[in-house]
């Protein structure tokens, strides 16, 4: 079993919604969250007046996924954003769960 925390800005809700059911996940958590980034070191070097700090309405999910799932729902985020045009991607972290009940 792995526990996947997915990260994306909201818009991208209803397509990770899909890949997550695509990938055999029938139960999840979700929470909005606001993303964060600071572009101050690169907008220093592009202009006089860089402080270029920006906030993101964004959306986070905490998945259990059985270790089986978990190369097809990779899949499908992988494939996803090299489909994307936007710099902003989904993010996908996966850590292993040594118990569960």
């Amino acid at each position: 079993m792995k526990l996947v925390l997915l990260t994306a800005v909201v818009s991208f809700k209803k397509e990770i919604q899909h890949m997550l059911k695509q990938a055999g996940v029938k139960t999840y958590s979700y929470r909005d969250v606001t993303g964060f980034k600071d572009f101050s070191e690169e907008a220093l070097a592009s202009n006089w007046f860089g402080s270029e700090m920006h906030e993101y309405e964004s959306i986070a999910f905490y998945v259990f996924v059985p270790k089986e799932n978990m190369e097809i729902l990779m899949h499908l985020i992988t494939e996803f954003n090299q489909q994307l045009e936007t710099r902003s991607k989904v993010h996908l972290a996966s850590f292993q769960i040594e118990n569960y009940l």
